[in-house]
């Protein structure tokens, strides 16, 4: 069994505690990376379809997902999201996605989700990179434009007809405390990828590498699974500052009233 890191391993397990409050239905994941929200969401009963700009990303998730797409209940489109067709559907689901948006995409973002939602009164989920005083060597080096903030979640799904639900931060402490280590291993192992274009870079981030931040030897996995992290778990829900974490997770929808940021 693969190790996941501890950061993607605490984001999974708080994503599947979410997803267990949805009924399964029709799904729309952008740029799924190594599967694993995918993986999660079949798990659960869930069909539907993965847009994945990078070739090789998409290459890789098409073997991972080979029999599920053979059964019918996945679609793997090596294609732009934003310039994709309509579909009804009653989630959509991305992580780590949306910082490689520009400005003006990350507004069709939105609004291609909220034409995708609509009829079925769907769910957005959205996973990104938090704070900007934490801006370091991982976003130059992997496209991003920008991390956000509560206020930056909350301002962009008022303006484009959404309902913000629910704002989390996830991670923390852990990824705090890792975080001086983790810009040393990216600086070291891919500080060359400065030199891209954004575009390079958004299309490499899918398919990172980094020894023990990205990739983890398999007995690693002793140590890091979901039940030796339970209580950083605990502890990421009870703590969560929205303002000292370093990824942030939301939930939308399609122009009702807000419930408050639960």
């Amino acid at each position: 069994m693969n190790a996941l890191p501890p950061g993607t391993i605490l984001q999974l397990m708080y994503v599947a505690e979410r997803l267990d409050r949805l009924k399964p239905g029709c799904f729309i994941e952008i740029g799924a990376g190594n599967g694993e929200i995918t993986h999660l969401l079949l798990s659960r009963g869930w069909s539907g379809m993965i847009y994945e700009f990078d070739v090789q990303t998409a290459e890789r998730l098409e073997q991972r997902f080979s029999n599920e797409i053979a059964a019918g209940r996945l679609a793997l489109f090596n294609a732009d999201y934003i310039n994709s067709e309509i579909k009804d559907v009653d989630l959509v689901i991305s992580s780590m996605v949306m910082e490689h948006l520009s400005d003006e995409d990350e507004a069709l973002y939105m609004l291609k989700s909220l034409a995708n939602l609509k009829k079925r009164d769907g769910t957005l989920i959205g996973i990104v990179p938090a704070g900007p005083h934490y801006w370091g060597i991982e976003d130059d080096i992997a496209g991003h434009f920008r991390r956000y903030t509560p206020e930056r979640i909350d301002t962009i799904t008022r303006l484009h007809g959404w309902s913000l639900q629910h704002v989390q931060g996830l991670t923390f402490p852990v990824s705090n405390l890792l975080l001086p280590f983790s810009n040393y291993l990216v600086s070291t192992q891919e500080g060359a990828k400065v030199k891209l274009s954004k575009l390079e870079q958004t299309k490499e981030s899918g398919r990172r590498k980094v020894k023990f931040k990205t990739t983890f030897p398999s007995f690693f996995s002793l140590i890091l699974n979901r039940r030796t992290m339970y209580p950083l778990h605990v502890l990421q829900k009870t703590l969560g500052p929205r303002n000292r974490s370093l990824v942030l997770y939301f939930e939308a929808k399609p122009g009702v009233r807000a419930c408050g940021l639960r």
